[in-house]
């Protein structure tokens, strides 16, 4: 009897952990983002506790993957990559481009056209993220700074400085972001331009 379904979820807890881990996020903070209990998830994660379809959903939302890669499935010998869209409460859609563990990691996001009066609702954590515009107007907040950036025009920051991500009410927009740990960062660098000394 084939043993490989139970071998994969033997191996899930550590790999939960490994995945919030290198998200650097707390249990407390995952309890929030997915409505699982700080319990549940931290008996998920020592494997004493086998989960359920509704835990699996939220989690693989949470850390931007497909169930498949969120249980490490075994490769069914198709060598396509299956590329699939994860819908947002918030009406984005964030499309993983990269499969494999650590490093930068690629994701295309789709914005739902935004209103240009929005609150920011600011965020940080750990890590460096850089961005491209492919279409539509993309509104940073970084910082002390609100930008519009056009298509073909990137940003590059570390996280940990407070940002927010939007589209305008010109319609919605799609964007490229490379996000890694603090220190990974992606070799096109776009900086601000130096002040004057005089």
């Amino acid at each position: 009897m084939d043993d490989s379904p139970d071998r994969t979820l033997d191996a899930l807890g550590p790999r939960l952990k490994e995945l919030r881990r290198r998200r650097d996020i707390t249990l407390s903070g995952l309890a929030q983002e997915t409505g699982i209990s700080t319990s549940t998830l931290s008996r998920l994660e020592a494997g004493l506790r086998r989960p359920t379809l509704e835990q699996l959903l939220p989690l693989a939302r949470a850390y931007g993957v497909t169930l498949d890669e969120l249980v490490d499935a075994p490769p069914t010998g198709n060598p396509r990559i299956n590329l699939r869209p994860i819908p947002c409460a918030d009406g984005s859609t964030i499309l993983p481009l990269t499969r494999r563990p650590g490093g930068i990691q690629a994701y295309k996001f789709v914005l739902p056209a935004g209103r240009d009066d929005a609150e920011p609702d600011m965020r940080t954590h750990q890590g460096y993220d850089w961005v491209y515009v492919l279409n539509g107007r993309l509104r940073l907040v970084l910082g002390e700074h609100d930008l519009i950036l056009e298509p073909g025009e990137a940003a590059e920051f570390d996280t940990r400085t407070p940002h927010w991500f939007a589209a305008t009410s010109s319609g919605p927009v799609e964007y490229l972001s490379l996000i890694g740990k603090h220190g990974e960062r992606a070799h096109v660098r776009a900086a601000p331009k130096s002040r004057s000394s005089s």
